[in-house]
């Protein structure tokens, strides 16, 4: 495996999740607080735009590692949820719940998809 091209495709990947989460989260904070929409309400809508993201993020890191688009994805994701549990815990002194972890798993599925169609596409352009 060539380390010279896959760590920092994982590491864009990565960058392009929390940039597309942040935005989203901004945007739904926004709206939070300008209308009369409450937390629970769009709590899945979050959840929907953190896999949009998070599969966004497989597809560039899987496209720019250009091999193993299915571990680029999922490495992606590790790193995203271990992001994600780092700022819950230390931050807001949560502990892990089930529900944490069923999504975790769901962010490694859909940012392994996204990786493995990523690398096909990058080798199709080649």
């Amino acid at each position: 495996m060539e380390g010279g091209r896959f760590l920092p495709a994982i590491f864009v990947g990565v960058t392009v999740s929390i940039g597309i989460s942040v935005v989203i989260s901004a945007l739904i904070a926004t709206l939070l607080t300008l209308t009369s929409l409450t937390e629970n309400s769009v709590s899945w809508v979050m959840i929907a735009f953190a896999f949009i993201a998070l599969f966004i993020g497989g597809f560039i890191a899987g496209g720019r590692a250009g091999m193993r688009g299915w571990l680029a994805g999922a490495l992606t994701a590790l790193l995203f949820s271990g992001i994600v549990l780092a700022i819950s815990y230390l931050g807001y002194n949560e502990v892990v719940s089930v529900k944490q972890l069923l999504l975790f798993a769901g962010y490694v599925g859909i940012s392994s998809l996204g990786g493995m169609i990523g690398v096909n596409l990058s080798h199709a352009n080649n």
